[in-house]
Order: C-alpha cells, then sequence, then structure tokens
C-alpha cells in the first residue's frame, strides 16, 4: 500500500506531522477525522531516492520566480504555526520544479539534524543568495522569520518584474538583428554566387558595388570554416576577458555608458542598489554587511566598486550619501534623499521611494526605447539588406539602359 504523509493540528494546536500506509488518501483523512486532528495537507509520500535522482538526472534550472514563491509559502506557513521542518518538507514535495524541491527536502533534513535554516541554505549559494542567506540569519536572530521570508518574496518578486522588463526590451532588437545578419549570410552564399555567373557571362566590367558584394562572397565561401573557428575563438577569448578584474570592470564600465541602453542599466542599477540596501536594513542586517551584500549582488563590477567604497567610508564615520555622489554612477536627485533620509532617521523608508521611483523610470525607458528601436531596426535591415539587392541588380539595370541606347 502506498504511504501517505500528513501535517495536521491536535486540539491543543500543537503541529503534528507523520507518514501512514494505507489504501488511499480518502482512507488517510478519515482516520485523520476520527482522531480530531485539525487537517492541513495530506500527500503521497514521494521516496527520497526518487527525487534525489531527479536533482542527478534531468536537472532544471531554479529562476528567480521559484526561490521568490518558496519564501513566500514558507511565511505563510510559519506564520499559521507550522514547525519549519514540517513546512520545508510540504514544499520539498509539492514543488513543480523537481530539482528545487529536492533542494529543499535537502535543507529539511539539514535543519531536521539541528542545523539552522540560515545554515542550511548556505550549503546551496548557486540557489540562493548571500541576501537571501543572511537576512534569513537576521530574522532566526530576531525572531521575525515570517516576516522576513515575506519580505524577502516582496523584494525577488519585484527583482524578478524588474529583470524582465529590461530582458524584454533586449530581445526584440537581438532577434531581428540575428535575423538580419543570417540572412545576409544567406544572400552571400546562395544567391550571389548565381548572380556571379550570370554576370560573368556579360562579359563587361562590374559595378563596384557589385564587384565588392562578389570578392566578400568569394571570401566568404573560401573560409568559411576558418570564419566559424574565428568567430568562436574570440567569443571564448572574450569570455575569459571578462573573467578577469580588469576586464569585467572596463566592459561594466563601458556597457554604463551605452548610449540609450547604457541610461536603462543605470536606472536598473540604481534600482536594484536602493531596493536592495533598504531591504536589508529593513530586516536587521547590520548597515557594514548590508552594503557588503549589496556590492556582491549588484551585478556590475563599477557598481560594486562604488558600493565597497561607500563602505569603507562609513567604516570610517563617513554618510553614505557622499561617496555615492563621487562615484559618478548615482545622479545628485538620489545622493540628496540618501542624504535626506540618513539625516531624519528612516534611510530604508528613503531607499524603497528611490527604488519604486526608478522602477518607474524604467518601465517609461524601456516603453521609449521599443518605440525608439523599431523604426531604427526597420531601417537598419532596409540598408543592410537592401544594399545587398541593389548591389546585385546593379548590373542588370546597367544592361538595360545599354540595350535602350
Amino acid at each position: 500500500m502506498p504511504n501517505f504523509k500528513y501535517v495536521a493540528k491536535d486540539r491543543s494546536g500543537k503541529t503534528v506531522s507523520a507518514v501512514m500506509e494505507v489504501k488511499d488518501r480518502a482512507g488517510a483523512i478519515d482516520i485523520l477525522r476520527k482522531k480530531d486532528l485539525i487537517i492541513i495537507s495530506v500527500s503521497e509520500s514521494t521516496p527520497k531516492s526518487w527525487l534525489s535522482g531527479a536533482m542527478l538526472s534531468g536537472k532544471k534550472k531554479v529562476k528567480l520566480d521559484d526561490v521568490a514563491m518558496f519564501a513566500r509559502q514558507l511565511a505563510t506557513m510559519v506564520d499559521a504555526g507550522i514547525t519549519l521542518v514540517a513546512a520545508l518538507d510540504i514544499l520539498g514535495e509539492q514543488m513543480d520544479n523537481k530539482t528545487f524541491g529536492a533542494m529543499v527536502l535537502t535543507v529539511r533534513n539539514d535543519v531536521e539534524t539541528g542545523s539552522s535554516l540560515s545554515a542550511a541554505l548556505a550549503k546551496h549559494k548557486e540557489v540562493f543568495s548571500p541576501l537571501f542567506i543572511n537576512m534569513v540569519r537576521a530574522g532566526e536572530s530576531s525572531g521575525m522569520l515570517d516576516d522576513i521570508l515575506d519580505r524577502l518574496s516582496q523584494y525577488l518578486e519585484k527583482t524578478s518584474s524588474l529583470q524582465k522588463k529590461v530582458k524584454s526590451a533586449m530581445i526584440y532588437p537581438a532577434i531581428v538583428t540575428s535575423m538580419a545578419i543570417g540572412i545576409t549570410f544567406l544572400l552571400l552564399l546562395k544567391v550571389v554566387p548565381i548572380f556571379k555567373d550570370i554576370f560573368s557571362s556579360f562579359g563587361a566590367k562590374l559595378p563596384a558595388p557589385t564587384m565588392f558584394l562578389i570578392n566578400v562572397s568569394n571570401a566568404l565561401q573560401k573560409y568559411f570554416l576558418l570564419i566559424i573557428v574565428g568567430a568562436v575563438a574570440a567569443v571564448v577569448l572574450f569570455k575569459k576577458y571578462l573573467n578577469t578584474e580588469k576586464g569585467r570592470l572596463r566592459f561594466d564600465g563601458f556597457v554604463l555608458n551605452v548610449p540609450v541602453f547604457g541610461i536603462l542599466l543605470r536606472k536598473v542599477a540604481i534600482s536594484k542598489f536602493s531596493r536592495t540596501l533598504s531591504t536589508l536594513i529593513k530586516s536587521g542586517v547590520p548597515i557594514l554587511a548590508a552594503l557588503e551584500i549589496v556590492g556582491k549582488t549588484a551585478g556590475n563590477k563599477m557598481v560594486e566598486r562604488a558600493v565597497d567604497n561607500v563602505r569603507k567610508n562609513v567604516r570610517e564615520g563617513e554618510s553614505i550619501a557622499s561617496p555615492l555622489a563621487k562615484s559618478g554612477i548615482f545622479p545628485s536627485i538620489m545622493t540628496r534623499m540618501v542624504s535626506v533620509g540618513e539625516q531624519s532617521g528612516e534611510l530604508e523608508k528613503m531607499l524603497s521611494k528611490i527604488a519604486d521611483f526608478y522602477d518607474e523610470q524604467v518601465d517609461t525607458a524601456v516603453s521609449g526605447l521599443t518605440s525608439i528601436i523599431e523604426p531604427l531596426i526597420i531601417a537598419f535591415l532596409g540598408i543592410v539588406i537592401g544594399s545587398v539587392v541593389i548591389a546585385m541588380f546593379l548590373p542588370i539595370f546597367k544592361l538595360t539602359t545599354v540595350i535602350g541606347m
């Protein structure tokens, strides 16, 4: 017979959890009711080995949305009085993402054997960020774990929403540009050689644009594999360069100063900095530790360096606003608002307002980008593909003119 795991409350309000072997779920519910238990959940117990196998054999990526949902559901269960072990057990078995579910069950086993939740989560740093772990640690020490988890879920949901907005602004131009490059390569490799054979029968001198196009087509056909290998090697070398401190710093600085897109990414960085620092301070994380976490989760080396300088200045007794203003990354309106927040003793509230303001700015920027990019891409496609087509048909136009004379 199958095993069914249940979580329920007895008459005294105590949460009880166990596994029973019964014919079906209805039978399990009937037994629990006869024992005068208030049923919270009843689910078929899945063997741990199966979950572990799922994690090892078909690994599925754990998304930010998965982590946000986990934090929200765990906060709700802890607030309802369900024990941490029972809550993690329920979430682990009912998780849609089986890879993440297996990870949550591993965390549950560590907690059950005496580990703190933050220490158990710290073993899975590929999924749980330093921010997540430190906020949970702050929640454990303050006895407000449910509030902290709820706050954390709100932060992760807003961060995820912000990331999706930026991706939506980047995906469209990337796809259209890729299509333009693909069509151009197809014309050069397949169509231009056909026209070249036709033109050779004319025995006349071809126009300069047509000759240039034919030469490019010949070179592409002759050195196609070499070009592909060179492109792959360039990408690999570029990635290695980005993995160096100097390379990442230069690239991130360049990205923040790119026209149009740089403005959007700068606003995203400001919003993320403000919301992360606000959430950490509100959760009781010490300011120096909070700034260290903000720097590590910035996602941009220039921002990380600026935040690190802020942390060093704060350690020496200075305010946050002054080094932020000197960094050249954060605008004056933001640094002034931070200064007001420090003076009034409500820094976390001011940072939250800054984050909300820049979230709206990102929305406006994304909408503006979409309206600007569309005609630019159409013009780009027209120029690139149109130039190829015109260069191919120039000799035919010239021949028609000669015949007409």
